[in-house]
């Protein structure tokens, strides 16, 4: 019984749309043309001010853009740059920046 309910559980939640909201890579590299300046072509950056995104965790990109677009984290640069970002737009730009290649060390 434990487990027929816990494979309906996992059937349910991977049926939920935000299982598969994960972003678009092609859409999130045409967005990326705007983060270039600071973040670098690839996410990249050569300034040591502002963050690398290239190969950060998908989930960890999200999360950062919908924190500065609530203002939870503060930075006015970032918060300007996410304001306009529509939910589908800071997942697009997140899968894309998740699949760049970051330094390896």
């Amino acid at each position: 019984m434990k487990k027929t309910c816990f494979i309906l559980a996992v059937i349910a939640l991977g049926a939920s749309p935000a299982a598969h909201a994960k972003g678009n890579y092609e859409a999130g590299k045409a967005k990326s043309a705007s983060c270039a300046a600071c973040h670098g072509a690839d996410g990249v950056s050569t300034v040591a001010s502002f963050p690398k995104l290239a190969g950060q965790h998908r989930d960890y990109l999200y999360q950062a853009l919908k924190d500065y677009r609530s203002g939870k984290r503060k930075n006015p640069i970032m918060a300007g740059q996410a304001k306009n970002l529509s939910d589908t737009d800071m997942l697009d730009l997140a899968m894309y920046f998740s699949k760049q290649q970051g330094l390896t060390l």
